[in-house]
């Protein structure tokens, strides 16, 4: 009974549930979850504070991040190559975006390969994330909409479904 007690504290002071999802101690969301940049730049820091050295700036406007770990508020985050560190929460927004990972992405008018082409997007695009489904995301880029293949994206899980 002491030992169970004591692996459930152990597990509520990592921040993990029952389900094995782990959460931020400070906003208990999931970790690891995507999110976008707010701000025109941010400031990228070492650590968790104002003190610590920025290694970089990110200046792009709605480039997809993944929040790793919280303190205070303070995100980590990496982007798609995998390069990150500190930002300030007021910097990042809950909308979700992703990066285009395959260079002249179809954007079908259904989650259909055969379904009729919108558009094609560019390597490097950042698209506005709407519905997902097992294989097919909606896209908003550039004022063109459509479904894309949910492999060539970064900034969504393979297996996260939206409404």
């Amino acid at each position: 009974m002491i030992v169970k007690a004591l692996k459930l504290g152990l597990a509520l002071w990592a921040g993990m549930t029952w389900a094995g999802q782990e959460r931020g101690p400070v906003t208990n969301l999931p970790l690891p979850r995507y999110v976008s940049m707010k701000a025109q730049e941010g400031n990228v820091r070492r650590g968790p504070s104002l003190t610590h050295r920025i290694d970089w700036v990110f200046k792009r406007r709605d480039m997809p991040l993944e929040i790793t770990a919280e303190h205070g508020h303070w995100r980590r985050v990496r982007d798609r190559d995998g390069a990150g560190g500190w930002v300030h929460y007021s910097l990042l927004s809950g909308v979700r975006t992703v990066l285009v990972e395959r260079d002249l992405l179809s954007l079908h008018s259904r989650p259909d390969a055969r379904s009729p082409v919108t558009a094609n997007l560019a390597l490097g695009v950042v698209a506005r994330l709407g519905e997902c489904g097992p294989d097919w995301c909606r896209l908003t880029a550039g004022g063109y909409r459509g479904w894309a293949d949910k492999t060539a994206l970064w900034g969504v899980k393979p297996d996260e479904l939206r409404d």
